[in-house]
């Protein structure tokens, strides 16, 4: 995190130093979005919190831990299926999970239906697709992100 703070700190200076307008327009720009996106982050990560807080990590290593073998990648899937998640709140939620003794082949599989996978968002697809394309394009989403996770833990068992 210091080295990328670094890098950027020391492009955002050549920036300024070749167009300085641009520059500040580039970070007002970029200040901008950023505000734009706190509050949904902040009402995010907040109800991650509470919510981690009522569930007890025996209860998470139950369904997502070592111990719940296939059935934490069955869980995984699932709970990615179901969520709608901008990617920079999932990739934070997973460090919390890893650190909570989540492995990483089982956020794999999270992260890859969370993206793959829209249950929710069937009626959409079907608007456009047709419900035959969104069933078959779901479903082959939803078992290929588990064989994303079983070769993950292969990969990690070598390593």
């Amino acid at each position: 995190m210091i080295a990328m703070t670094v890098v950027t700190g020391i492009l955002i200076v050549i920036s300024f130093l070749f167009d300085r307008e641009k520059t500040i327009a580039g970070i007002k720009k970029g200040w901008m979005q950023f505000m734009k996106i706190l509050p949904t982050l902040l009402s995010v990560i907040i109800i991650i919190s509470v919510v981690l807080h009522f569930i007890s990590n025996e209860v998470l290593m139950d369904y997502l831990g070592a111990k719940a073998g296939w059935g934490a990648y069955l869980s995984a899937a699932i709970l990615g299926s179901i969520s709608i998640l901008p990617g920079f709140i999932a990739y934070p939620l997973s460090g919390i999970l890893v650190h909570s003794g989540v492995s990483l082949s089982v956020i794999a599989v999270f992260i890859t239906t969370l993206k793959m996978v829209g249950i929710l968002t069937i009626p959409i697809e079907k608007k456009y697709f047709g419900l035959k394309t969104a069933i078959i394009r779901n479903t082959l989403s939803f078992f290929g992100a588990i064989i994303v996770g079983g070769i993950m833990a292969f990969i990690y068992y070598l390593i």
